[in-house]
């Protein structure tokens, strides 16, 4: 008998439902909130009621999508945290009403998971899935995190950021450079046609495996700020180069800590996953540095590189293997790590 999962994610500003059978993707729905990027930012309160507006239709399409009835749905799976509190509630609320309704288990998902085990997603039988175990690469808005992934039950988080994470850098220097909200695509975008060598910001020197990004933070609003007291209008004459350089040493600082990690575990397979990793200079030196050292790499599609039911569907599959089911008393949470 076929094992379906519904996965509903709504963990931030994207309302999000997927379909998958037996590991296979059926559907995956999407609907982004516009409503942000006026103020530069997530409003909590806005997006909690989005996601209220959204989740029934966006279910509902997925569904139908799958090409599947409602009964045959094995499982609810959803993301109980860690985001936004007011749209973890709605999503959560949800899952818990439809999995009474249907009499169905349920099954909760660290959102965290869904981004280390989205290679597993799979949209036919015969596509490559990453061997166990593989080092995971976790880069977003609010994390950068190198995980060891034993199994998809045995993660061990192995360094992490100390301040702000790689996608928080991209956003923060993008906004004082004047670009929209969220500012790590134009960075991207301009990165293309600037030169990455004209400046120098910047870099860490911190002990382990741990990542910081606040003093490059601090060194490139030191580089616009010194520039603009000569030339008001250094920022614009310069976006791409700035840009460029950004991303150079964001990217830097991503593979110094990742390269000491893969000699420490050992492994064979490197995967990266987050918002951060559907940044071309990323996927780009990621890919190189695994090809020059004869390792498999993981690079997700861009679809399953923001937050996407799909996601969250795989990893509710192998806790529904495993027979992890949700009781129904539960709350979100807000705040966790692996």
């Amino acid at each position: 008998m076929s094992t379906i999962i519904l996965g509903i994610e709504s963990s931030c500003d994207d309302t999000s439902a997927a379909v998958i059978k037996d590991g296979i993707l059926l559907s995956n729905v999407i609907a982004s909130q516009k409503v942000h990027e006026e103020y530069g930012g997530v409003v909590p309160e806005l997006a909690s009621r989005a996601h209220q507006q959204n989740i029934v239709p966006v279910v509902d399409t997925a569904i139908k999508r799958a090409g599947i009835d409602k009964s045959e749905i094995s499982a609810i799976a959803f993301t109980r945290g860690p985001g936004l509190l007011g749209s973890l509630l709605v999503g959560t609320s949800f899952a818990k009403g439809l999995s009474l309704g249907l009499n169905i288990p349920l099954v909760d998902v660290n959102h965290l998971h869904g981004h280390v085990l989205s290679h597993f997603v799979k949209r036919q039988e015969s596509d490559t899935v990453p061997e166990f175990p593989y080092l995971c690469l976790l880069i977003s808005g609010g994390n950068s995190q190198l995980i060891h992934v034993r199994s998809p039950y045995d993660m061990e988080v192995i360094g992490k950021t100390i301040d702000d994470a790689a996608g928080e850098a991209f956003d923060k220097c993008a906004k004082v450079m004047g670009l929209p909200y969220p500012g790590g695509p134009h960075i991207d975008r301009l990165a293309a046609e600037g030169d990455a060598s004209r400046f120098k910001f910047s870099k860490p020197h911190i002990q382990g495996l741990d990542y910081s990004f606040s003093g490059l933070k601090t060194s490139f609003l030191y580089t616009l700020r010194d520039n603009l007291k000569t030339d008001p209008d250094f920022i614009e004459k310069n976006k791409a180069d700035l840009a460029a350089s950004l991303q150079r040493t964001i990217i830097e600082i991503l593979l110094d800590k990742l390269k000491k990690a893969v000699k420490l575990t050992g492994v064979s397979t490197v995967a990266i996953g987050g918002g951060v990793s559907a940044n071309s200079g990323v996927r780009e030196a990621i890919a190189e540095y695994c090809r020059k050292n004869s390792l498999n790499a993981f690079i997700p599609e861009r679809a399953f590189t923001t937050d996407n039911a799909a996601m969250v569907a795989i990893a509710g599959y192998f806790k529904y293997l495993n027979q992890d089911f949700c009781k129904l008393d539960e709350a979100p949470y807000a705040r966790v790590t692996i």
